[in-house]
């Protein structure tokens, strides 16, 4: 496995660097995590095809971009899975979102695709990715 896995990256979150709603689920995350327990890659990046595709997880879903991807203890969560795991995982009142795994994976990704195929519409594309500031730098995987 990647060194950079075993090295200073625990939990990966890959997002489409040109989404808005995307970017701003990165800000949100940002601002509530306090002791810096998540890391950040775009999708679109080289090292998220490389990680991505070293766990097993298909090269052509990397690059249509429709799933969020948490890289969780060396675990893929994926879609609404992924979106919970991160709740859980921002700690605080954000745990209190375990309740919707009593809801079949199945619906919940129904809801989730719903979202992810009307996400640019509702908010919108940037034309370039999303460049981290100086203060996040380290934060994000390159």
């Amino acid at each position: 496995m990647s060194n950079i896995i075993n090295s200073k990256i625990n939990n990966i979150i890959f997002f489409d660097g040109c989404c808005n709603l995307c970017n701003h689920t990165v800000d949100f995350i940002l601002l509530r995590d306090k002791i810096n327990f998540f890391s950040f890659g775009s999708l679109q990046s080289n090292i998220a095809l490389k990680l991505l595709s070293e766990y097993g997880y298909s090269l052509d879903k990397i690059r249509n971009l429709d799933n969020v991807i948490y890289l969780r203890n060396g675990k893929l969560k994926i879609k609404s899975d992924a979106v919970l795991s991160i709740l859980f995982d921002l700690r605080g009142i954000y745990r209190i979102s375990y309740i919707f795994y009593l809801f079949p994976k199945s619906l919940r990704d129904f809801f989730y695709d719903y979202i992810a195929r009307q996400r640019y519409k509702w908010f919108g594309k940037r034309n370039i990715c999303r460049i981290p500031t100086s203060e996040e730098l380290s934060r994000f995987v390159e």
